[in-house]
């Protein structure tokens, strides 16, 4: 089956075809994250609102685009998506709630941004439901505590090749993080962040062994911090 009609058919037989924008009570958000497996860096996500059957031409999950590509897709999404937003969980939640927790932070966070942006009040319903990529859900505590009334939510596999709303989330959380590891890659140029973007690359585990974790670094992540026998080497 073709891409597209394979989007189509899961669409339909899930009941997810995307509404007008015009029908605000019944608006429905994509959501995806990015940097949930790096050693360094926040995890950040994106919530996207599209209207019904939209899609973007060269649309899919950001995993599989050029960067070249993924730039292109943002600046549409931005232009064209009724709503979108941005939100992110820095390293100390990430330490403290696990690295879940913090993803299913930032997904909350970006949903209030999209609301910010879009213009909704606190007890506006906007968006009635959203489509998380995965398997994980958000805690209804989470959006009771960033002031978001409670919407419908449907976690959805592979969500981010299937869901054009999902895959624009996916795009804007891609490229957001890149740019912000990018731009911190001037604080701390020993690591290569702007290349590497914060993943367990050989540079980077070459670079934690020879200089040791920064700020940016999430110490509870395996292969971050110094084994005890390399403390002790570096002591010696």
């Amino acid at each position: 089956m073709a891409r597209t009609s394979r989007k189509r058919a899961v669409l339909e037989d899930q009941g997810l075809l995307l509404v007008r924008p015009s029908a605000r009570a019944t608006l429905v958000a994509g959501i995806d994250e990015a940097g949930r497996g790096c050693f360094a860096g926040p995890v950040v996500a994106g919530a996207v609102v599209f209207p019904e059957g939209f899609d973007l031409m060269g649309l899919d999950d950001s995993k599989v685009l050029k960067e070249e590509e993924r730039r292109r897709l943002a600046g549409e999404i931005r232009a064209l998506a009724p709503g979108w937003g941005i939100g992110l969980a820095w390293m100390a939640e990430i330490e403290k709630y696990n690295i879940l927790q913090a993803t299913l932070m930032a997904m909350t966070r970006a949903v209030a941004a999209l609301r910010r942006r879009m213009g909704a009040g606190r007890e506006d319903g906007i968006p009635a439901r959203v489509l998380i990529d995965g398997t994980q859900l958000i805690p209804p505590a989470y959006f009771r505590n960033f002031g978001v009334p409670l919407p419908e939510q449907r976690a959805i596999v592979d969500g981010d090749a299937l869901i054009p709303a999902i895959s624009a989330a996916s795009v804007l959380a891609k490229t957001f993080r890149d740019d912000l590891m990018t731009r911190l890659d001037a604080r701390w140029p020993q690591y290569g962040f702007a290349r590497h973007k914060g993943y367990g690359t050989r540079e980077h585990r070459d670079a934690l062994r020879r200089f040791g974790p920064c700020p940016l670094h999430r110490m509870g992540f395996r292969g971050v911090a110094p084994r005890p026998e390399q403390e002790q080497g570096r002591l010696c």
